[in-house]
């Protein structure tokens, strides 16, 4: 129990996993590694507040943010004492981000911050964790706004989901194989008209993976094979320790690396891919996502997320933090992509409410939610809202309990949450695009030919798309949610309005609804209206192979 000389930092609390026990008190001597977030710098009289820069659509290079909105000096040296005075090392320090990574054993960090770290054992795994909140000297209060990784439990998941005749990476009978039909992400950029004569040359794209991995070989011959020469430029940049790890299964999180290279690379083949890979931890995602953002030198315009996890699942010191970090993204002209969720309206959530997931609930991600899609040659013949359940998922949406309606969203016609109290919230998700692993993707796994739909393909799709745009107009179009509603949406043409299908609790409809939002993208008349042109005929692109019928996995 913390003295009175200590405060809690507010909606740090925790508690164990469902059905954990703790199995045994950690190591006085074990390493651990958290990472602090400290407050912003004080503005002066002549910075706009951050929300009403970003609102302004006004635009910050990566170091006008971090000098006018990173952390103050001072409070860096009074984290510094503090780390000195606790027997704690300060690793790295991100002005930008307002980041300080500490490491030091379990007794000097249950000492700084009146914890008790243990070890527990949970269906999801072995963690290290705590219970309650986490302390600070009164001092100190207002400085260090949360702390992420003294409890290091797996954090999110990723929002991929294997055709079902290839669960399990082997071949499996399908009750209505003839109904079961697979793109190439080409095949579905050119059903939703991609913009031609523009492939992301000159952007990069940050995709953030927190397992698993890619081999090199793997992808250019899967990039070589769809005929696209020369192949994208991949790199991998480590954040925690965490490195390119594949691991050899197609189930595993390979599948969701490979995926979302696969998906951008193919529709923009031009622009350079970044993977921030981290460890699956509360800290090392955060990480992650603020290496992208303020990355000065790959330097993304676009960022795709395909990981996340129910908003209830959150501390709210996370939600908080990880938020900011969207926002930063949002200052910098970064358009974040997000899958919205896999399990439908619940996102697997049990307790008979629905809920959302996050990061794609904050206000400052560009949600993406999943349709089933059917095409001919460079035709849609029908799009429905993708619904699965209970066997192989459905696209998530519905309203945030923790975010507000935003200000650009009160015209879309949100529906108050279902829950009781009914909070009228950020909706989501925001757009769409093909997810039912039943019409998915196809795609290369540690060189095996598969099938693999989820939100998580939405992200990175959306993603290369975005990139195209940067690059037709020299210039990243950043934060796309207040333009979006406000004017792109507006105008006809630019969305296929899906109106059939449900999620769960919600039901699709005309205009925005919380299982598809406004749709799947019309490319060329997006861009159109970005540029403030009318959207008006789009040039037809060449013919599609027709799409292929997957009866397992290849060999």
């Amino acid at each position: 129990m913390a003295s009175n000389r200590y405060v809690a930092i507010p909606g740090s609390e925790r508690a164990p996993l469902p059905g954990a026990t703790k199995s045994r008190p950690s190591d006085p001597k074990e390493p651990v590694q958290v990472t602090a977030v400290l407050r912003p710098r004080r503005a002066g009289k002549k910075v706009k507040p951050l929300e009403k820069l970003v609102a302004s659509g006004e635009r910050l290079t990566r170091s006008q943010y971090e000098a006018l909105y990173g952390a103050d000096p001072k409070d860096v040296k009074q984290v510094q004492a503090f780390a000195r005075a606790n027997g704690l090392k300060v690793s790295e320090v991100n002005r930008g981000a307002r980041t300080v990574v500490l490491s030091g054993n379990a007794a000097a960090f249950n000492k700084a911050f009146q914890v008790d770290l243990a070890h527990y054992e949970s269906p999801q795994g072995a963690y290290r964790g705590r219970t309650g909140s986490i302390y600070l000297p009164a001092k100190m209060k207002g400085v260090i706004l949360s702390v992420h990784g003294l409890d290091n439990r797996p954090h999110v998941r990723p929002h991929f989901r294997l055709a079902s005749d290839v669960l399990d990476g082997a071949a499996k009978p399908q009750a209505d194989a003839s109904a079961s039909v697979s793109y190439t992400p080409v095949q579905v950029a050119q059903l939703y008209d991609f913009p031609a004569g523009v492939n992301g040359q000159g952007q990069t794209i940050g995709i953030i993976e927190l397992g698993g991995g890619y081999k090199a070989a793997n992808l250019s011959s899967y990039f070589k094979a769809l005929g696209i020469s020369p192949v994208p430029k991949v790199s991998a940049v480590s954040v925690d320790g965490a490195k390119n790890k594949p691991t050899g299964s197609t189930s595993g999180p390979d599948a969701e690396v490979m995926l979302d290279i696969e998906v951008a690379g193919s529709v923009a083949p031009g622009a350079k891919l970044v993977v921030y890979f981290a460890p699956n931890t509360d800290s090392g995602f955060l990480d992650a996502i603020n290496q992208a953002v303020g990355d000065k030198q790959n330097k993304p315009s676009v960022i795709s997320i395909s990981w996340g996890g129910p908003e209830s699942t959150w501390t709210a010191q996370s939600l908080r933090s990880y938020n900011s970090a969207l926002q930063a993204a949002s200052a910098v002209g970064v358009t974040v992509c997000v899958a919205a969720g896999d399990d439908g309206s619940t996102d697997g959530v049990t307790d008979g409410l629905q809920h959302v997931d996050f990061p794609a609930s904050s206000p400052y991600a560009l949600a993406c939610g999943g349709t089933h899609l059917v095409g001919s040659g460079s035709a849609i013949t029908a799009e429905t809202v993708w619904n699965d359940l209970p066997s192989n998922g459905a696209t998530g949406g519905g309203v945030s309990a923790t975010f507000p309606l935003p200000t650009w969203q009160a015209g879309a016609h949100v529906p108050p949450s279902v829950n009781s109290g009914h909070f009228v919230g950020r909706g989501l998700p925001d757009v769409a695009g093909d997810a039912d692993p039943g019409t998915g993707y196809q795609v290369e796994v540690d060189g095996s030919q598969i099938v693999v739909g989820g939100t998580s393909a939405v992200a990175p799709l959306w993603a290369g798309l975005i990139a195209r745009f940067n690059s037709q107009s020299k210039t990243s179009i950043g934060y796309l949610n207040p333009t979006l509603y406000q004017q792109v949406a507006a105008e006809a043409g630019t969305f296929h309005d899906i109106t059939s299908g449900n999620n769960g609790a919600y039901q699709a409809g005309p205009g925005w609804d919380a299982c598809t939002g406004w749709g799947t993208p019309n490319g060329a008349a997006i861009l159109q209206s970005l540029a403030g042109a009318s959207p008006g005929p789009t040039p037809t692109p060449p013919p599609a192979p027709p799409p292929k019928k997957h009866k397992g996995k290849k060999r």
